[in-house]
């Protein structure tokens, strides 16, 4: 599903689910086709401006799924950050983030199947300040490795579990902002 009301294409958008949105309602942080998660939808437009343009760094947090085994010192390099292409000839220095390996996903990520047990595969958690330029693809890329699912499971307080694709869950403006971090 696109994270989006409209496309040119022939697409699940978010008009598809069975829930009507009231108007003006916008994704904030959209998500790319082949990633999936948490997902924020408001029609309240400051939320963009405090969220992602603000000084005060807001933490999204990504279940990656990697193929191939993960040294400890790749890990350490993802942590320093690193370098990633974000155009033909641009490269973009990715900042310091937290990424941890995940040693229980059945339990963690919602609809977890192992894919193919002869290639062996690591779970990770990413948590930035950023989503810049497919970050989180491109620095696993960096290192060697293939980016076989990456799900968004929070931003600040607000977390995907226990929604399951396509739930839906109206929070207050109040609870919203809180969960966020942002001033009312």
């Amino acid at each position: 599903m696109l994270s989006q009301f409209k496309s040119d294409g022939d697409a699940v958008l978010l008009g598809n689910l069975s829930y009507t949105f009231p108007e003006g309602t916008n994704a904030v942080g959209r998500l790319d086709k082949d990633s999936e998660g948490l997902l924020l939808l408001t029609n309240n437009k400051k939320i963009v401006r405090l969220l992602f343009q603000s000084k005060t760094p807001h933490y999204r947090v990504y279940a990656v799924l990697v193929a191939g085994i993960v040294t400890d010192e790749t890990i350490e390099e993802w942590r320093a950050g690193v370098p990633i292409r974000v155009g033909e000839s641009t490269h973009f220095t990715t900042t310091a983030c937290k990424v941890e390996r995940i040693h229980d996903p059945e339990n963690t990520i919602y609809d977890y199947k192992i894919t193919n047990t002869r290639i062996p595969e690591t779970w990770l958690e990413f948590t930035l300040q950023e989503g810049r330029f497919h970050q989180v693809r491109k620095m696993v890329f960096s290192k060697g490795h293939r980016c076989k699912r990456l799900i968004r499971t929070a931003i600040e307080q607000i977390t995907l579990n226990p929604l399951l694709p396509g739930d839906i869950k109206e929070l207050s403006e109040a609870d919203f902002f809180n969960r966020l971090n942002l001033p009312l």
